[in-house]
């Protein structure tokens, strides 16, 4: 039994699902170049026409209307609507494809929850420095601005920035995401400063400009895994499991809902790693400072992405001057969780759980929407894809739990992804969707798996029997 005004809902991301990637004047992206360099992506594909839902729009709402969902999670491609990232040469074309998916949703009495930036930074805008540059935070408050006033009549629900971790560490530190770069122990940190600066920005913006006539809410969307103690009586795996929850969750959540600063854990971790390893300079993890507008409170509501579950054993003390050796912890699987697909993903419904309820009691009980939860099929397709709707099921039951007994003010829950689509560097190996992509016909044809049917009945009966 779910709330009445629950929203039930899929998600996507522009680079993954819309192709064209030159049309009508788009830009190029960092995700257009990275894709570009051999070695960097699955069989060296790229999305240039992925799902080519720029094109295919209509066959996209057919699918999110055979659901039935209330929600729609998308996000904005930054170098379609403003080619070059400024708002000095903005795409009509970009404007206009955007107006027809807002609009066309409104008419369906579908809300649209957009999303400002899903890793496709504009890459005239990395030629100029990317998220390292400390002007980027007031480009991209100028490109939410934009936003804001362009989309922001018909939008209620908004994400600035979708994964900072992400972004930070695997496209900054690892180099498995774009733009690519393997600068450890500094430059992630870097990045996920100026990514707190411009969502921070874009918050205030709106919450001056526009709250008072539009009258949506604004959050960014932080990832994380459920951790804990690999040995729950044992003080090293404990403290190791506050460590690890500090540099994923709190690094991005700490700010904006607790202190307006960076977990005290993890900025004692960098700085004893720092003089363990002889480093020489300031502070690796930098400060906020006055002159930045301010971080905390920038948030109407906590925006989750979870996956899966750790659980968390001390390291050993190794890994130099990088966000590993920072951490100092081992994560470890547990054996008895089934795994989807891709070997990262144990399925850990009752995780979701815990740490909706751990949210609950460390952020001052916010109100939460679920912006991505998912399982992955890899290897021979299955469209009658039973575990799959399995874990939907006992997922969807974890959350609903979270609302009854523990008392989490969970508003939504959002699906990923309603297609199966480009999924980064795996590419076109890991189909996520609710609906199966044909990727081998030029048509590109939509067919339901038994998981979409299936979320599809759970949101039909929690519609009829939602609670007031």
């Amino acid at each position: 039994m779910f709330p009445r005004g629950f929203a039930w809902g899929a998600a996507t991301a522009a680079y993954q699902i819309e192709g064209g990637w030159q049309a009508d004047g788009k830009g190029a992206s960092i995700w257009d170049t990275f894709c570009q360099e051999p070695g960097r992506v699955f069989r060296d594909q790229s999305a240039s026409v992925s799902c080519n839902s720029y094109e295919l729009w209509e066959e996209d709402l057919q699918c999110i209307q055979q659901l039935g969902l209330t929600h729609y999670r998308l996000s904005l491609s930054w170098p379609r609507l403003l080619p070059d990232g400024t708002t000095q040469n903005v795409n009509q074309k970009g404007v206009q494809y955007y107006n027809k998916v807002i609009d066309d949703l409104c008419a369906c009495g579908i809300s649209p929850m957009v999303t400002l930036y899903h890793f496709d930074l504009p890459q005239a805008l990395q030629d100029q420095g990317g998220w390292k540059s400390p002007a980027i935070a007031a480009t991209f408050g100028s490109y939410a601005r934009f936003c804001f006033q362009t989309f922001g009549d018909r939008v209620k629900l908004w994400i600035t920035i979708n994964e900072p971790y992400i972004c930070s560490k695997l496209g900054h530190e690892d180099g498995i995401h774009a733009p690519g770069l393997q600068e450890p122990g500094t430059t992630a940190y870097l990045v996920g400063h100026n990514m707190l600066q411009a969502h921070a920005m874009a918050w205030h913006s709106y919450n001056t400009l526009y709250r008072a006539e539009q009258g949506g809410m604004i959050s960014l969307a932080i990832n994380s895994d459920w951790l804990e103690p690999l040995r729950p009586g044992c003080t090293e795996d404990i403290a190791a499991t506050e460590r690890c929850l500090a540099f994923t969750l709190g690094w991005f959540a700490w700010p904006v809902f607790v202190t307006g600063d960076y977990p005290e854990i993890m900025r004692r971790a960098i700085d004893a790693q720092s003089k363990k390893q002889a480093y020489d300079g300031d502070s690796r993890l930098p400060t906020f400072s006055k002159e930045e507008p301010a971080v905390l409170g920038t948030a109407d509501f906590f925006a989750l992405n979870y996956y899966t579950s750790r659980k968390i054993r001390a390291g050993c003390g190794t890994g130099g001057i990088s966000m590993k050796g920072d951490q100092d912890v081992e994560e470890v699987l547990d054996p008895s969780w089934p795994i989807s697909g891709v070997s990262w993903l144990a399925v850990v419904p009752c995780g979701l759980r815990n740490l909706l309820r751990y949210i609950k009691n460390t952020f001052n009980s916010p109100v939460v929407y679920i912006t991505e939860n998912g399982f992955a099929q890899v290897g021979k397709l299955q469209m009658e894809d039973v575990q799959r709707s399995e874990f939907y099921r006992d997922t969807i039951q974890e959350v609903g739990k979270a609302i009854q007994e523990d008392r989490v003010d969970v508003r939504g829950y959002f699906a990923w992804s309603l297609l199966d689509n480009f999924e980064w560097a795996d590419s076109y190996s890991v189909r996520f969707g609710l609906f199966h992509v044909d990727f081998a016909d030029t048509k590109l044809s939509r067919t339901i798996y038994r998981s979409g049917k299936d979320y599809a009945k759970i949101i039909s009966k929690n519609k009829c029997m939602g609670k007031t």
